[in-house]
Parts: structure tokens; C-alpha cells; sequence
């Protein structure tokens, strides 16, 4: 198993969703990996939680990386943070995405929770499962 290829999975999702027209028309560039100090925005995502498994094979070292991309808002309804989730679906669903180690096999959507927060806001985590495989 190896861990070694978080990070440019990582630096591929936000690189692409950072650059996805579509996106930046809803949030602007309001994607974080960190919540930046001072106020944030009315609406923005966040690159989340991930877990990891091994599938490494004869073949060479590999894993399973469930990744987790969340949309924030304190707007009343769902329905504008649906629309962000069917964005960053759709983009992904279509992505190409070049890692600067190992290759990315494959990239799926996994599942979806939406809740209410208690702030009277909405959070959308969508999850996504990606293979990768290193050398």
C-alpha cells in the first residue's frame, strides 16, 4: 500500500475544480483545501476527509482513496447547493485528471449527504471513490 499519492490526487481535484468554468461561476474561487481566516464566504466547498485502502496487486503499489468535496451555504433551501454538487459532478465525471506521481486509474461518485445546519444552512458532502496506482 502506499500513501505517497494523496497529495497529488489532492492537488489534481482542486487544480481541475479550481479551473472549472462552470464552478467559478457559482462560488468564484471559493475552494479550499483550508478555511482561510477572517469571514468566508455566503458559499464555497471544501476539499475534505478522505480514507484510504490499500489495493496494491503484482502489479505494483495502489490504493483506494474515498475523498470527500463539500458545499457550504448559509442560504435557506437546497437548492443552490444542488446545483454547486451537480457541477463538481458533472466535472469530475468528465475529468482527465494528470497526477504529478503515479496515474489515476479511475474516478467515481460514490455517495451524497445533504443536511441541514444548525445555523439554519445547508452542507452537501459528496463523495467520490478514486483508484490510483503508483510507478
Amino acid at each position: 500500500m502506499t500513501y505517497a499519492l494523496a497529495l497529488p490526487l489532492q492537488q489534481a481535484i482542486y487544480q481541475h475544480l479550481s479551473t472549472d468554468a462552470a464552478l467559478a461561476a457559482q462560488v468564484g474561487t471559493a475552494i479550499y483545501d483550508a478555511l482561510p481566516a477572517g469571514a468566508l464566504p455566503q458559499t464555497y466547498v471544501t476539499l475534505g476527509p478522505e480514507d484510504v485502502q490499500d489495493r496494491s496487486d503484482r502489479s505494483g503499489a495502489g490504493a483506494r482513496h474515498l475523498v470527500e468535496i463539500a458545499i457550504h451555504t448559509d442560504t435557506a433551501g437546497f437548492a443552490g447547493a444542488k446545483g454547486i454538487a451537480a457541477t463538481i459532478c458533472d466535472s469530475l465525471a468528465a475529468a482527465q485528471l494528470t497526477l504529478s506521481r503515479g496515474r489515476l486509474v479511475g474516478l467515481w461518485f460514490d455517495r451524497a449527504v445533504a443536511n441541514r445546519t444548525k445555523s439554519g444552512g445547508r452542507r452537501i458532502a459528496l463523495r467520490f471513490a478514486a483508484r490510483v496506482e503508483d510507478g
